[in-house]
């Protein structure tokens, strides 16, 4: 493995906006649907949705979580987010 800079999804900061938006939350509402605590998530949504910032696996998998929707979906570029969200992907709690 190098040591070259990581790869990033292209894709991701709008996919991540457009979770949000098909849900019909605001930033607020949507780090409390995710269940994360503590206002640095609450202050970074804006950041991970214009791509100023990845988040880290665990927001990730709590997006795809409230989206009903597997995290390959999220990360992967050559997949399309579905059409409609929530979607129908039951995680284990």
């Amino acid at each position: 493995m190098g040591k070259g800079p990581r790869q990033r999804p292209q894709n991701l900061a709008k996919k991540l906006l457009g979770i949000r938006h098909a849900l019909g939350l605001s930033q607020i509402q949507l780090v409390k649907a995710m269940g994360i605590n503590g206002s640095t998530v609450y202050k970074r949504i804006s950041e991970y949705e214009s791509g100023r910032r990845e988040p880290s696996l665990l927001v990730l998998l709590a997006y795809a979580r409230v989206a009903g929707i597997h995290l390959e979906e999220i990360v992967d570029d050559n997949l399309e987010l579905s059409d409609k969200l929530p979607g129908n992907v039951q995680y284990r709690t």
